[in-house]
């Protein structure tokens, strides 16, 4: 082992011994919500309805593209990320292993016990990390790192077991890199799963200097007769939204291009806010599992999403059986101030917005209808009643 080495081993031995620290990060999520029965009583009729592929394995990662979109709105696609390849790619894939598709890949412990599942999953942040380079924040990115893991393999009911990352850069910068895996210590205390270990890779030239890239995957366990499929879901059923602290990890292409275009800098402050724009795009993503588990341990829980690349349009479809679909309610949630931004400045459509970014909503639920109404009124979860479940496949918004 190399002298780095040995020192980042020891740092990371000091950061994941046991603390009794509390970390708050309730501040992330904005509580701007409350059960409408007016929602109820809505037309449910389809506004716009787009056809989503259901079996979308993969959240989309974060490319690069030469398109500026000066002639008009940007998309994802003009900023090097397309989602119908992705889509496409998945479909491949599943003539090879057939049975891919949720967001999380479920496997039987067989001989050791007859009655649970493992569930893993697996992702990285994508091009977050080039803000993360710019702003110099890379005490929270780890936490984005575990999010993305730990949020997917919640939605089919599974508890954190552990954690394990791949970090990798050209040179070993002990005190950059014990930044990064402290941020992964703090996610893995918030989903209350074992950070079990990790790999760290020195490749010279591989990356800039200053750079790295991370990734990392969770497994979790669950009861057979407790796993969530979505199989039961029925229309007149309604969605629950969590709400998100910001963009989260994913569209970041298309958020550094519409940075490019805007002419303003990480350090300018997002207009109407106090924060900087690189303090509000680089605010960590929300770990669900607490709450989530809570709300699945109470019962009527039918289907989740985890609300990542896609967006909405391409995540919900994912939980329903054929032939359903959602009905959101438009307004029925704030979405925080920076996707105002990112839609002005890049002139986006409303449609690319809601293929690209979560809006304001990070986790969404599938309850029936009393159950959501529980939920939202018990106050013991920010929680927002969004939608509906109806017979039309695809997502609208009314």
């Amino acid at each position: 082992m190399t002298a780095v080495n040995a020192e980042l081993t020891r740092a990371i031995g000091a950061a994941i011994r046991p603390s009794s620290r509390k970390i708050d990060f309730s501040h992330r999520a904005v509580d701007r919500c409350a059960f409408n029965p007016s929602f109820e009583r809505r037309s449910l009729q389809a506004v716009g309805v787009t056809g989503a592929a259901k079996n979308r394995a993969f959240a989309m990662g974060n490319g690069s593209g030469s398109v500026d979109g000066s002639s008009g709105g940007l998309t994802y696609k003009d900023a090097g990320v397309d989602i119908d390849a992705g889509t496409e790619l998945v479909r491949r894939i599943a003539k090879m292993a057939p049975g891919i598709g949720g967001f999380g890949g479920l496997f039987p412990l067989g001989c050791f016990t007859g009655d649970s599942y493992l569930v893993a999953g697996t992702d990285g942040v994508g091009t977050k990390l080039k803000l993360a380079f710019e702003t110099g924040i890379h005490d929270t990115i780890g936490i984005d790192l575990v999010a993305m893991s730990v949020n997917d393999i919640v939605t089919s009911g599974a508890k954190p077991l552990f954690f394990l990352d791949y970090f990798a850069t050209s040179h070993l910068d002990v005190d950059l890199a014990e930044k990064v895996i402290r941020g992964i210590v703090d996610g893995c205390q918030q989903s209350d799963c074992a950070l079990l270990g990790g790999e760290t890779a020195e490749m010279p030239d591989f990356y800039a200097e200053g750079e790295y890239d991370l990734s990392g995957f969770a497994v979790g366990i669950v009861k057979k007769e407790l796993v969530i499929d979505g199989n039961n879901i029925v229309a007149g059923d309604v969605l629950i939204g969590l709400p998100s602290s910001g963009v989260h990890s994913n569209g970041f292409s298309l958020v550094r291009r519409v940075l490019d275009r805007s002419g303003l800098s990480l350090k300018n402050q997002l207009p109407g806010n106090d924060l900087t724009l690189g303090e509000a795009l680089m605010a960590p993503t929300v770990i669900y599992v607490k709450q989530v588990l809570d709300i699945v341990g109470k019962g009527g829980v039918k289907g989740i999403a985890h609300i990542t690349g896609g967006g909405f349009t391409d995540n919900i479809p994912r939980v329903f059986p054929k032939g359903l679909g959602a009905a959101i309610y438009n307004n029925s949630w704030e979405a925080p101030p920076v996707f105002k931004w990112i839609q002005e400045a890049g002139n986006i459509e409303d449609a690319e917005m809601r293929r690209t970014f979560n809006m304001g909503i990070g986790m969404v639920l599938v309850v029936p209808k009393e159950v959501g109404r529980r939920i939202v009124e018990d106050g013991e979860h920010k929680a927002c009643l969004i939608g509906e479940v109806v017979g039309t496949e695809g997502v609208s918004y009314l």
